[in-house]
């Protein structure tokens, strides 16, 4: 049986749409990851799973520790579900979020907080009372790549932070106010772990990416050594992170590093498809209704529109997958109530047929839908809840 036979047997008594998530693929792609980080542990990153029994069953596997959460609010509700070592990647702004954080001595315990600036200091001791518990910070550092003095730049805007002496200075600032505990660095090499080195289309392209991501990775880690360097001589640091699916075997291998991040990898979509060093399976996977057949070569599937964020373009709709060959109407594209797909395979297709889709990105796929069922081979085995389905919108 190929995968669709799979996924169109063990879904046979259900309409979609729906999503799946295939274990075997799952399983799969996280002891791919493990391997590729060469015994340093991996933090989990949860907006890409979005399901809380998900991140449970990736984290009781060997070679995972941590979660690296997207909001506040969304680590305080993974630790009072028992969750453990929760590190927010982004800096917060909520007020509510902060006093609550203070207020509990386990949450205050095993969550850290993301700074990058006296501002953000500032901020976090005007929102929590005095007498709290001192909370954990981690130090936001900018790991983008800087060419022609500056004209030229790679990577996601995050840290002002790029300096050894910069990122000592607010180490020391953070030292110096009681209701801080300066614990971990992190640094995010977007412009490598999450650009492609070989993407499709323009040969020359995918050369200039290699060369930027090559050149990046040098500079980086001699920066990445000499910013951990000046900021261990202020603050005892429990962990370094760095790195994501697309850049863990070349992160690992700096001495500086600690421990790399994945949350892409465990789902396989579809823009991560785009890199020679690695390989994955698709896991998550959504399937849609032939509900119309406006022509011999066209049939028309409920829904669809589940852009991905990030600039806008193609590679930010979600694939037909399955069967393979189908193509959007260049008019119409995913449609929020109904999408045409063109080519040789809606021949066959009839009306209550399903076509499977993968989303470009990993988690935001969880964000349409309440439960994920669960395939074992040919059987669906369980629905597990998605953060949607507990009732759960962080963002």
């Amino acid at each position: 049986m190929d995968d669709r036979q799979r996924y169109d047997r063990a879904t046979a008594e259900l309409d979609p749409p729906f999503a799946i998530l295939d274990m075997e693929a799952l399983r799969a792609n996280a002891e791919s990851l493990v391997r590729r980080a060469g015994g340093k542990p991996i933090r989990v990153a949860s907006k890409s799973v979005r399901s809380r029994p998900i991140l449970e069953r990736i984290l009781a596997m060997d070679g995972f520790r941590g979660v690296m959460a997207f909001t506040l609010p969304e680590a305080l509700w993974l630790v009072s579900h028992g969750l453990s070592d929760v590190l927010v990647a982004y800096p917060t702004a909520d007020r509510a979020a902060l006093a609550r954080l203070a207020a509990s001595e386990r949450a205050a315990r095993e969550i850290t907080l993301m700074v990058d600036s006296a501002e953000h200091l500032d901020y976090i001791e005007a929102a929590v009372p005095a007498n709290s518990p001192p909370l954990r910070l981690c130090l936001d550092l900018d790991a983008g790549y800087l060419a022609f003095g500056g004209r030229f730049r790679a990577g996601a805007l995050r840290s002002p932070v790029r300096e050894p002496a910069h990122a000592a200075d607010l180490a020391a600032d953070i030292a110096k106010r009681p209701g801080f505990r300066l614990v971990g660095l992190m640094a995010y090499e977007a412009q490598i772990a999450g650009v492609g080195d070989d993407p499709p289309g323009s040969a020359a392209f995918a050369r200039v990416v290699r060369l930027m991501q090559a050149r990046s990775a040098r500079e980086l880690i001699l920066r990445r050594g000499r910013v951990v360097n000046a900021v261990r001589q202020v603050a005892d640091l429990e962990f370094v992170n760095g790195g994501g699916t697309g850049s863990i075997e070349r992160t690992v291998r700096e001495k500086a590093v600690t421990e790399c991040a994945a949350g892409s990898g465990f789902f396989h979509p579809r823009l991560f498809d785009f890199y020679r060093g690695f390989s994955g399976r698709p896991a998550a996977l959504f399937a849609l209704p032939v509900v119309r057949r406006p022509a011999p070569d066209v049939v028309t599937v409920l829904g669809g529109g589940y852009l991905a964020s990030g600039a806008p373009g193609p590679s930010r709709l979600p694939q037909p997958y399955l069967p393979p060959g189908l193509r959007y109407s260049a008019d119409e594209g995913a449609g929020e109530v109904q999408t045409p797909l063109l080519g040789q395979p809606a021949e066959d297709l009839r009306v209550g047929d399903r076509v499977w889709f993968r989303h470009a990105k990993a988690g935001e796929l969880c964000e349409r839908f309440a439960g994920l069922l669960l395939v074992e081979g040919d059987k669906v085995v369980e629905e597990v809840p998605t953060y949607r389905g507990e009732g759960k919108t962080f963002l």
